[in-house]
């Protein structure tokens, strides 16, 4: 249900809550380059946009386990270079590094599977909150009935 006409509509909007969400974004464990990738992943739908009383847009974050590991990676990438995130990881302190790579290449030892579950439920929790801001911010210019009527006028 992605590029519906919308999330056409809201363009503008889109970019005023982009710039009052970055402080927010700045408190997360998440970087700017690590928030654009997740935000790449995530849809924006309208759940129920025929009941007026019910419609709220929400992140679809279906996609996103397919960008977990590029966001280690990206931070992995900033932690050397001493970026925002540095030290943010347990498994900076913990790596024993060439031999722990090949181990994770061939699936022996920790997979960072707890790792990355707690970065999608991070990720997930954020672009809700996004979510609900995008929708605040809509009703207060008193946009949102004419987007959640195009969103249930749409196919």
């Amino acid at each position: 249900m992605s590029d519906t006409p919308w999330t056409d509509r809201i363009v503008g909007e889109r970019m005023t809550v982009d710039q009052a969400f970055a402080k927010r974004i700045q408190q997360s464990q998440f970087s700017n380059q690590q928030w654009s990738l997740i935000m790449t992943a995530t849809e924006f739908e309208i759940e129920h946009p025929d009941d007026p009383e019910r419609a709220q847009i929400v992140a679809n974050t279906d996609k996103l386990e397919g960008i977990i590991p590029e966001l280690e990676n990206i931070q992995s990438g900033m932690g050397a270079m001493g970026g925002h995130g540095a030290g943010n990881s347990d498994s900076n302190a913990s790596s024993g590094g060439l031999l722990d790579t090949i181990m994770g290449a061939l699936g022996v030892g920790d997979d960072g599977g707890d790792d990355q579950r707690e970065q999608r439920e991070a990720a997930e929790r954020l672009t809700q909150e996004y979510a609900a801001e995008l929708q605040s911010h809509l009703e207060s210019k008193s946009r949102w009935e004419t987007v959640r009527q195009t969103a249930a006028d749409s196919p």
